[in-house]
């Protein structure tokens, strides 16, 4: 499947990319303060598989948001609040549909379907996943119930993707989700936008991680 990619965030031009998509979505969505009690933070798939270059499945923008990314789980750590990270795996009998749709499955002995290492480092727990959606068929939602989790922040890879599915699927399960825009990233602009548009409309409260990080130093 051909897909024309672009690197619409930049190392310079992130903040004013991420304020511009913040400020087009403003109207959809719900006016909710973040608050970090009962929050856990979730960071899907962000492996190498699409993090590095000479993978197929690259996505040029994501090297934008790791280290937004890492301070955020930094805070989450320092404050003593859950971090989960997703790993995307597939074999023949769990692929699915992932099969027909994509060039290739990731495989647990590809090399690239590892966690990237500034993110692996921070010893995380990692749930492994075989679809779109994060809480399909893994313990996330017991993870998060044993920890009395009652809102999620949701950043990685792809926007459209695993990313909108995991939090439409939150949503159901009766979590509030904030989506910081600027932590989250896929093959271009246009389906980024998409994507913040809609699930700012009845899913996630959009937000600038600089908002979570403030919150969470004062926590």
């Amino acid at each position: 499947m051909s897909v024309k990619k672009e690197k619409y965030f930049q190392e310079d031009t992130i903040d004013e990319t991420s304020l511009y998509i913040l400020e087009k979505v403003r109207l959809y969505s719900k006016k909710q303060l973040f608050n970090p009690s009962n929050t856990a933070l979730l960071i899907l798939d962000m492996q190498k598989y699409f993090l590095d270059p000479k993978s197929h499945a690259f996505i040029p923008s994501a090297s934008c948001i790791i280290p937004r990314i890492k301070t955020l789980a930094e805070y989450f750590k320092k404050k003593d609040l859950p971090v989960f990270l997703t790993r995307h795996l597939n074999s023949n009998e769990n692929a699915g549909l992932m099969k027909t749709w994509w060039r290739d499955i990731i495989r647990e002995d590809n090399s690239m379907s590892e966690i990237i290492p500034e993110l692996k480092q921070l010893n995380f727990p990692i749930i492994k996943k075989s679809q779109y959606d994060a809480f399909y068929q893994t313990s996330l939602e017991d993870f998060l119930r044993d920890r009395n989790v009652e809102q999620l922040v949701v950043t990685g890879v792809m926007t459209h993707l695993c990313v909108e599915s995991t939090i439409r699927s939150a949503f159901i399960r009766g979590f509030t989700v904030f989506l910081p825009i600027d932590t989250t990233a896929t093959y271009s602009k246009e389906f980024h936008l998409a994507s913040i548009i809609n699930l700012s409309h009845g899913f996630a409260i959009p937000i600038l991680s600089k908002s979570i990080n403030k919150t969470l130093e004062e926590y």
